[in-house]
Parts: structure tokens; sequence; C-alpha cells
């Protein structure tokens, strides 16, 4: 069954990691005028942001399952439970500070972004690589325990 789970934990920690690393080259701002940033950036929000908080926490629950499973072995749980960290790290830089700019870019039309339009896209640009480093991260540290098998 430890295999079952730690095959399950590998595949979400991927998609989830995937996923943020596939929207930090899709959302990459550098050079974007304003319009195709509004375009690609709600059209990130209306897709993601249904889906990747549930990606997301399932991935934790599952590496969290997979410590306890396997506390026997010290190095595998606490490898295991730092992933979960890394995880949920993202987690809280998505709820806390991504998803808050989502939220006002979402209101946003080509013709009434604010002024400060771009500062408000460095922050969201700034906390993403912060939450896909976590991200990397964690999927790096399931990576190891399964290798350690």
């Amino acid at each position: 069954m430890l295999k079952a789970i730690d095959f399950v934990n590998l595949l979400l920690a991927s998609l989830l990691a995937g996923t943020m690393f596939g929207a930090w080259l899709m959302f990459n701002p550098a050079g974007v005028a304003a319009e195709r940033y509004l375009a690609v950036q709600q059209q990130g929000i209306r897709r993601l942001h249904p889906a990747v908080p549930a990606l997301g926490a399932l991935t934790i629950a599952v590496t969290l399952l997979a410590a306890l499973l396997g506390r026997d072995d010290r190095t595998r749980a606490t490898l295991l439970v730092l992933a979960a960290l890394c995880f949920v790290t993202a987690g809280v830089v998505t709820r806390f500070k991504n998803m808050p700019i989502n939220a006002v870019v979402i209101q946003w039309t080509a013709d009434s972004m604010p002024t400060n339009w771009t500062d408000l896209r460095d922050s969201w640009w700034f906390w993403h690589c912060v939450r896909l480093i976590a991200g990397l991260a964690g999927l790096v540290l399931v990576t190891v325990v399964r290798l350690l098998d």
C-alpha cells in the first residue's frame, strides 16, 4: 500500500509543481503590453482557480499520509513532512498573496485598468515565483524519498 501512496504522492506533487512551472512560463509579464497581460492573466484565473487549490490540498494530504504510513523510517517521514510544509507554504502564498490580486485583476477591463496595474502585476509575479520555489522544493523532497527506497 505504501508504494501506491508514494506513486499517487509523486504524481500529485508533479502535477502541482508542473502547473506552477507552466504558469511561470505562461504568465511572465516581461515585455507584455497591458491589454495582452490582462487577457492572459484573466484566462489563467478562470481556468486555474477552480482546480489548483484542490490539487494543492490533495497533495498536502497525501504527502502527510505518506509520512504517517512511513513513520518508522525517520528520514522518510522527516523529508515528507518538510515536503508537506513546502506545499503548505505555496498554498499560503497563493491564498494570501496571489488570490487577493487575482480578485482585483479579474474585475478589470482593458478600459478600466488602474494606473498602478504594473505594481499589482509585479507583486503577483514575485509571489508566484516564491510559491513556485516552494512547490519545486516539495517535489524534489517527494522525489528524493522515492529514490531512497
